[in-house]
């Protein structure tokens, strides 16, 4: 714990006393109560756990050395968290998902410093959630208000949430925030009839669309490609070791480095195996490629994470990162999939665009309205992109997804 500050606020039958206090280790928070928090929030999702957290830290792969300094936020009465978030000290925009390099450009342009910056968001997961974990509208504003005095008192130029919930949605509009949005693609089972299987799935879908994925299958089947697919602890050492072997290559195919660290994975996969599914490709008797994806058991969805190859086969990546979750998802009565940051070409595969959504203090007020205008204008953008898009949705009529 690295600050303390006191907030008093007046309900309508008593006083109360709110103690707020930052954490520079996620390990210093009790995880069972934190995890309450999480439980309590009709959006959950497991990146938002404590053990995410922590495997995130502990591993080096999210800490002051590499950009992400924790600064999480609880908020405490009569010394019980009734309120906390994961909130991180930024010293550049990589690993965010939200673009906000024109803004930092912008500042230095002007000879003003946009870095460090607070950040309330999960590193290097673009899932959209609850960033402030609370159980009332007077808790989460509280937090954001929180957010705004740590910004201010240790003279940052913003403080920003990302891909956040409908109810933090509501917070920060409450609170004055500007709030931005952008476009992912969902997959959602069909309600109240679920999709028998992959083939009633593809069945809904326009003729071109379906004619298509088949092909792409076919293609990779005729390779001689086949897959093994294993959950939690099943997964073992040295399917972990294959997958981080292809997960770097992937970073490196684009001239990156590996935001995530062997260790991470080989804690996350510890303390909370129930969450991970690995498809595995294989060929000649040869693993070729994996296909990491997160799963929530309790609330039926799917996360799309990481891929990876050693070698290249044709449509192998739609099936290993599309096809083959979706089968699994219909198969196990899942709801949802969510393919992950951007990625149009997930329309033609049955992911349907939604918007998701981020929220921003600017602590310099011409820059603030600057930056108002921008996002009114980019928004516009966003909604004439959104409507192209749902005009070629690629069901059948009558066949979209009521769920």
């Amino acid at each position: 714990m690295n600050d303390e500050k006191r907030a008093r606020k007046r309900s309508e039958t008593t006083d109360e006393e709110y103690v707020i206090r930052v954490f520079d280790d996620p390990a210093e928070i009790d995880p069972a109560t934190w995890d309450s928090l999480v439980a309590a929030q009709p959006s959950a999702t497991p990146f938002v756990s404590m053990a995410y957290l922590r495997a995130l830290h502990e591993s080096a792969s999210a800490t002051g050395a590499t950009g992400w300094a924790p600064h999480f936020l609880a908020l405490e009465r009569a010394g019980v968290l009734v309120a906390a978030c994961p909130l991180y000290l930024k010293d550049h925009s990589y690993g965010e998902y939200v673009f906000d390099w024109a803004w930092a450009d912008a500042y230095q342009r002007h000879g003003l410093d946009y870095y460090p910056k607070l950040l309330d968001a999960i590193p290097f997961t673009p899932v959209p959630g609850p960033r402030l974990l609370a159980r009332t509208p007077e808790h989460r504003l509280l937090l954001l208000r929180a957010i705004e005095q740590l910004a201010r008192s240790a003279q940052l130029s913003s403080a920003h949430l990302l891909f956040l919930d409908e109810n933090d949605q509501a917070a920060a509009r409450e609170a004055g925030w500007s709030l931005r949005s952008t476009v992912q693609f969902h997959w959602t089972n069909r309600a109240p009839e679920p999709y028998a299987d992959f083939a009633d799935f593809l069945a809904s879908l326009q003729r071109d669309k379906r004619k298509k994925i088949q092909q792409e299958r076919r293609r990779v089947a005729d390779a001689g490609v086949t897959f093994a697919v294993a959950t939690g602890e099943a997964i073992a050492k040295a399917d972990w070791d294959f997958f981080y072997r292809c997960y770097t290559l992937t970073y490196r195919a684009h001239h990156s480095t590996p935001y995530l660290t062997r260790d991470f994975f080989a804690r996350a996969s510890a303390t909370m195996s129930r969450h991970w599914l690995l498809f595995t490709a294989w060929r000649g008797g040869k693993r070729i490629a994996t296909s990491l994806i997160a799963i929530d058991p309790e609330r039926k969805t799917a996360f799309g994470r990481y891929w990876g190859a050693v070698e290249h086969v044709n449509c192998l990546h739609f099936d290993a990162c599309y096809y083959q979750p979706l089968e699994w998802c219909i198969a196990n009565g899942y709801r949802r999939f969510e393919g992950g940051a951007q990625g149009e070409h997930k329309m033609a595969r049955g992911l349907l665009p939604v918007q998701t959504w981020s929220a921003h203090w600017l602590a310099h007020p011409q820059f603030a309205r600057a930056i108002d205008d921008f996002i009114a204008r980019e928004g516009a953008g966003v909604e004439n992109y959104l409507d192209e898009l749902n005009e070629r949705r690629p069901f059948k009529a009558g066949a979209e997804p009521a769920g």
